[in-house]
């Protein structure tokens, strides 16, 4: 079944702040509408009231048809304590809550009690529930499942560290996680999708895959990414969240014709602003330079005339209004003017990367490294890193390049083999789970601990450099949201002096004014760079001196 959404007059945010308002949105079959903007434009929020999980401050979302089967995903996957891949992929797809529903109504239509008064008919309810059963895919789930999940390097006849459709979900690394939320969506069935950051921690295939996945459904698709080159494959239409205009607008013709459109479209609204500010001073200043001929002329008249020369005054007089004439006259222009209003400047992450020391000319040294984890095995490797040098690493999730980091770094010994860290070396890091900065202290707190030679004051001022203001710094970090806390690391970043820099997927829930600003930053850097990524545009943007590629165990220096 196809379905169309209308989305007309939305408003949304939270407590009394209004994010956004006055949103028009249309969704139907075949459109993949983009949704962009700062962190805190309102993105997910728009999503969950699409999603009619959240109520709209103002305005309406409308289905056609009515009972269209709607899915929301979003960007965290949920690790539910005790819940296993079968039953996170039966949640996500919606087919548990679809067998629950069947469930309820197939015990109301075998009961032996008469329905109350006005309760709907049992065998309606029992069809009802039947055909949302069967549209959500539910019946052949259990089968369908397996063969994606090996389709997707998962395999769950112990090919893949022993995974069974019972592993649980809280058993798996970032990466497993990711291709299992990749699974749910194509096992999916839904008739309109919402995908909250469907891209983060998937790696190349895992990327290539979805962007097939959302070409090729047949309803309409709405998501937020901060993924550049996945918005540029996948989608037809954006909508832009401008928090700093408190507008919305939509774009066609996809997200390299709406980077085009929208800086034409934000020149023209300076240059507007610009010559309407130019001709209002230029009236301004005419009317002020009026108003002092006019003073002077009664001056002048009035120490030249003598009181009984009626002639004279009488002239000074006229002169006068005259002058007080053209000063109203040019106020009255003035005031005709149609006011523009001055583009308001986005707040922008910007910021620089702590510098340290030079390190020793050989940073790290790999020889014949050979690390064993279960029946992963990473090596023999042979590598070194030199002072300076910036490298690139890619590769499929749980190829072993977190593994290659460690030992790089000296966090993990090797079993076989030498691995060796140079002198006088300062690290710097943001890892993929962002764990430098996490636990239930207050940001401003937590932050403070890791940088004690900043006083209180230091420390909020720098924060607030990274969009971390009054109301985020006294709130637990574990209460952040991913982005927060992926700007509160590159804010330690500049706080602390590094010579070497560890990136592991580092565009993971930033905007994409930030990814821009961090490319910025990475281009001044000179020290040593090692950078984890499958943001594919990143890859083209940043410098990079080598880069290696690791699969299966085996690192190639391309």
């Amino acid at each position: 079944m196809t379905a169309t959404l209308v989305a007309q007059g939305l408003a949304g945010g939270y407590a009394h702040r209004t994010l956004f308002d006055d949103l028009d949105l249309t969704v139907a079959p075949g459109d993949v509408v983009g949704i962009v903007g700062v962190n805190g434009a309102g993105k997910s929020t728009l999503l969950r009231i699409l999603a009619d999980e959240l109520e709209p401050q103002a305005g309406s979302v409308h289905l056609s048809p009515a009972d269209a089967f709607v899915g929301w995903l979003p960007q965290e996957h949920e690790r539910i304590e005790g819940e296993t891949i079968a039953a996170y992929v039966a949640r996500r797809t919606g087919a548990a809550e679809a067998s629950a529903r069947l469930d309820s109504a197939a015990m109301a239509l075998a009961s032996t009690d008469a329905p109350a008064p006005g309760a709907p008919d049992p065998a309606d309810e029992y069809s009802v529930a039947l055909e949302r059963w069967l549209a959500s895919g539910a019946a052949d789930l259990d089968e369908r499942l397996p063969a994606v999940l090996a389709e997707l390097g998962l395999s769950l006849d112990g090919g893949d560290a022993h995974l069974s459709a019972d592993s649980m979900m809280t058993s798996l690394s970032g990466g497993q996680a990711a291709r299992v939320g990749l699974a749910a969506l194509l096992c999916s069935r839904f008739d309109l999708v919402l995908l909250d950051e469907p891209t983060n921690d998937l790696d190349l295939d895992g990327l290539e895959r979805l962007e097939a996945f959302v070409r090729g459904i047949r309803g309409g698709v709405v998501l937020v990414s901060h993924d550049r080159e996945f918005l540029a494959r996948s989608v037809t239409r954006v909508l832009e969240l401008d928090l700093a205009q408190q507008s919305n607008r939509i774009y066609g013709g996809g997200y390299d014709a709406y980077l085009e459109e929208r800086a034409t479209a934000r020149r023209h609204q300076r240059d507007d602003y610009d010559e309407f500010a130019a001709k209002k001073a230029d009236l301004v200043a005419r009317a002020r330079t009026q108003r002092e001929w006019s003073s002077q002329g009664v001056r002048n008249a009035m120490k030249k005339s003598p009181d009984n020369d009626k002639i004279r005054r009488k002239a000074a007089t006229e002169s006068s209004e005259k002058q007080a004439q053209k000063v109203r006259q040019m106020e009255s222009r003035i005031a005709r003017l149609d006011e523009v209003e001055e583009p308001r400047k986005e707040w922008q992450l910007e910021f620089t990367i702590g510098e340290a020391p030079r390190s020793s000319s050989v940073v790290s040294t790999l020889n014949e490294a050979v690390v064993s984890q279960g029946d992963f095995t990473l090596g023999p490797v042979s590598l070194q890193v030199d002072a300076g040098e910036r490298i690139g690493i890619t590769g499929p999730n749980g190829a072993g390049k977190s593994t290659l980091l460690a030992l790089l770094l000296g966090r993990r010994a090797a079993d076989a083999g030498t691995a060796s860290l140079g002198a006088s070396v300062a690290i710097g890091e943001i890892d993929q789970a962002r764990t430098q900065l996490t636990g239930e202290a207050p940001l401003a707190a937590a932050f403070e601990a890791l940088v004690p030679e900043f006083s209180a004051g230091e420390v909020r001022t720098l924060l607030a450099k990274f969009g971390l203001k009054a109301d985020h710094v006294l709130r637990p970090v574990d209460a952040l949201s991913p982005g927060e806390r992926t700007r509160a690391g590159l804010a330690l970043l500049q706080a602390r002096g590094v010579n070497v820099l560890v990136l592991d997927e580092p565009t993971n829930h930033l905007d994409l004014a930030a990814i821009e600003q961090l490319e910025e930053a990475l281009e001044s850097y000179e020290g040593t760079l090692l950078l984890v990524t499958h943001d594919r545009r990143m890859l083209e943007h940043v410098r990079l001196d080598r880069r290696w590629h690791v699969e299966a165990g085996r690192v190639a220096d391309l």
